[in-house]
């Protein structure tokens, strides 16, 4: 019998789920894991390697012989701006697996079943290690089939552009809102096209459109979920 709560949250790219799901670990005292961030480290390990992003076997292989670690931030060197803090057999690549080259590699290996497969079992045995808010694109019928609360978090596209067009400006990104529209556009159709576990609502979630709510306003919502659940293992000591 499962011990540890597991909320398990999908949704489309720009819906607000890292910064949500970071804030709502932090309130409830729970492990926030970024699975996202788990195909980066596996990109920036190809790199490292100089093995291809379309080597499945030897991807594989890299994942299972690597040890790949989450936690949320401690102290006061890791509060730079990071939702989550990633290890590479203890190595710090938080920040590290955020450029350009391990963001488009990590969106190949991503695509790989056999490299799905294995991050999703890493995935599985955090979930059973201790309360977890997970979130992604797979969790709520892949990785977490059996999860204490499923969350699909949306929004509208506009609404979606706006927050990543003010995250690329406060990054010193400057693009056109037309542009970001578009990116989103396509993100969106890849993830609800792939063959490999494409974005679903599951019958079982929670299909919470975020909208015209704040992110206190998510996180207040979501928690009051969960602390009315009634699994024990769900509740706030």
């Amino acid at each position: 019998m499962r011990t540890t709560c597991q909320i398990a949250i999908d949704g489309p790219v720009a819906a607000g789920k890292g910064t949500i799901s970071r804030l709502l670990a932090e309130k409830l005292g729970f492990l926030y894991v970024d699975t996202g961030a788990m195909y980066r480290a596996t990109a920036l390990l190809a790199i490292r390697n100089q093995i291809s992003f379309d080597d499945e076997t030897e991807l594989v292989s890299l994942i299972e012989k690597n040890q790949i670690d989450m936690r949320n931030p401690q102290g006061e060197k890791e509060q730079d701006g990071r939702l989550t803090t990633i290890l590479l057999n203890g190595e710090d690549i938080s920040w590290l697996i955020r450029t350009p080259a391990v963001s488009d590699g990590a969106s190949r290996v991503a695509v790989l079943p056999e490299v799905r497969k294995a991050l999703v079992k890493k995935q599985q045995q955090i979930a059973e290690s201790q309360n977890v808010i997970m979130e992604g694109r797979d969790i709520t019928f892949r990785v977490l089939p059996d999860a204490d609360l499923k969350i699909f978090l949306t929004a509208n596209l506009s609404t979606r552009a706006k927050r990543r067009h003010m995250e690329y400006l406060s990054k010193g990104i400057d693009k056109e809102f037309d542009e970001v529209i578009s990116e989103i556009t396509q993100r969106d159709a890849r993830d609800t096209q792939r063959d490999v576990d494409p974005l679903h609502v599951t019958a079982d979630a929670w299909n919470l459109d975020t909208s015209d709510l704040d992110i206190e306003q998510v996180v207040d919502l979501i928690a009051e979920r969960v602390q009315n659940l009634p699994e024990k293992n769900c509740q706030k000591n």
